[in-house]
């Protein structure tokens, strides 16, 4: 399944499940993250991700790991510019561990949140009930995000934030999106693709 949408600001991006053979332009996204935006994804420095973490994030199977990439289509090489994944948790099948991670030119354009629509709607289909979430308490935009959807803070550390996201209350709050204009056709879509 692909979604052909568009970002806010009109720049065209199809989202489309992430495959084995991504390994390059995944490897070129995260390059293309800050210093800070990988440290608040990975929460690590590094410049990549060990090869195991990698290995990881490829091994999507559509059922225990859901992930979906979104690519800029009116550019040649079609960069992709950001992913999400859910990972089913082993002792609660009906929840998954989501993150999201967005090329840092495009934030604040709306593609996190078409990513996290396109994740849900498919999670629903799988069975996934709940998602939960580890963010770095001094990661605010993704806070923002998690609590737009529903999110609850269920646990707190020093270290890191956790939060659980009910999937039908976070796909209701999606839908009823007048702000993200791409919106709109992910969930038709969807719909038109059952």
């Amino acid at each position: 399944m692909i979604f052909e949408t568009h970002l806010n600001d009109g720049t065209p991006v199809c989202i489309r499940g992430v495959r084995p053979d991504d390994e390059k332009r995944l490897r070129e996204g995260i390059a293309r993250l800050s210093p800070v935006s990988r440290y608040l994804r990975f929460f690590s420095g590094l410049t990549q991700p060990p090869q195991r973490v990698i290995d990881d994030l490829l091994d999507v199977d559509g059922h225990d790991h859901i992930a979906w990439g979104a690519i800029r289509t009116d550019i040649n090489d079609q960069p992709a510019i950001g992913v999400v994944h859910a990972f089913r948790e082993e002792d609660d099948h009906r929840t998954a561990q989501f993150s999201v991670a967005v090329i840092d030119e495009y934030h604040g354009r709306g593609l996190a949140r078409l990513l996290t629509a396109v994740l849900l709607l498919d999670c629903k289909r799988e069975g996934f009930e709940n998602l939960l979430v580890h963010i770095l308490p001094e990661n605010r935009p993704a806070i923002a995000l998690t609590r737009s959807l529903g999110g609850t803070r269920s646990e707190q550390t020093r270290d890191v934030a956790e939060f659980d996201i009910e999937i039908d209350g976070a796909l209701a709050s999606l839908a009823a999106e007048s702000d993200v204009p791409g919106m709109a056709a992910i969930f038709a879509q969807f719909a038109a693709s059952r």
